[in-house]
């Protein structure tokens, strides 16, 4: 495959809008970076770029080195670090690689930034605003309850097969990151959304295809990522809902919400198939912070 044409293919920049929520400026700096990567590789080390398995950790050191990365802000050199890691990651998952040479090169420490989420007044705004009376709109309400009810990432969610539900006891079954299989509950609305969709939805709109994936587009054919980011896009405007709207938003409130509740973290962790829970603790400081505005409003000596 030529890297001319793939690193700044459309199926990368939907990678890093839906599966990394990036900004449309962040976008263009991670694209940006790369170009710069590759025309280094091209003129400073005579490579033939479109053989990307050839790169490995010495070109990428001797690359920092050309542009004094360490001389750089610990901010821009995040930016830049993670530009080429996130790029050689979703080579990985695109089977274009084998081997990631970024997985040597640690990360300056930065805060970690808190992620975008809707309120659950803001949830049901996104909810109320699809047509039930029409199939594609009950499909979509089933696709975000399940998003939202479960937490999953657009990945997992657009990967279901119809035997991966369970109805009767309230579970489904989904494989994260690594191929790891994980049992999530979900709740009475969702399921009841889901259990009518399998009955008589699904099979509307599949035709006279034969599919085993849950979620169909309207040609009865798997929903693809970018298929469902416009759909969510598209009920997030009709919402009026103006903070930054990608499947992992969905995600992110799902998490929020359960802490706010009174979830333990470890729970939490158990069902968003977090490795480290680490990753998890990120959620602990939005709900001390819906902790500290509940106390400043209602404590008398706040």
């Amino acid at each position: 495959m030529k890297m001319d044409n793939f690193y700044l293919s459309e199926n990368y920049i939907h990678y890093l809008s839906i599966e990394k929520g990036l900004s449309n400026n962040t976008i263009d700096s991670y694209l940006s970076d790369i170009i710069k990567f590759f025309i280094f590789l091209k003129t400073e080390l005579n490579m033939d770029i479109n053989v990307i398995e050839s790169i490995n950790k010495e070109h990428l050191l001797k690359y920092f080195k050309q542009i004094n990365i360490d001389g750089l802000s610990k901010r821009s050199q995040a930016r830049y670090i993670a530009s080429l890691k996130s790029y050689f990651k979703f080579l990985i998952r695109e089977n274009i690689i084998n081997k990631d040479p970024t997985d040597i090169i640690d990360s300056p420490k930065k805060d970690k930034k808190l992620p975008d989420y809707l309120s659950v007044s803001e949830i049901e705004k996104l909810l109320q605003v699809i047509d039930l009376t029409k199939k594609i709109g009950y499909r979509d309400r089933t696709m975000l309850e399940i998003t939202y009810g479960a937490g999953l990432r657009v990945s997992e969610l657009l990967s279901l097969k119809t035997e991966d539900i369970n109805i009767e006891l309230g579970f489904i079954r989904c494989y994260g990151k690594g191929n790891k299989e994980r049992i999530i509950p979900i709740g009475e609305i969702a399921l009841e959304f889901l259990e009518y969709y399998l009955k008589n939805i699904r099979l509307m709109i599949l035709k006279n295809n034969k599919s085993k994936v849950l979620f169909l587009n309207s040609r009865g054919k798997p929903m693809s990522r970018q298929g469902f980011f416009k759909i969510l896009l598209n009920y997030g405007n009709k919402a009026g809902i103006k903070k930054h709207l990608s499947p992992h938003t969905l995600r992110h409130s799902f998490a929020t919400h359960l802490l706010e509740n009174g979830a333990d973290l470890r729970s939490v962790q158990e069902m968003l198939g977090h490795s480290d829970i680490s990753t998890t603790e990120i959620y602990t400081h939005l709900s001390m912070k819906q902790i500290k505005k509940v106390y400043d409003k209602t404590h008398p000596r706040a």
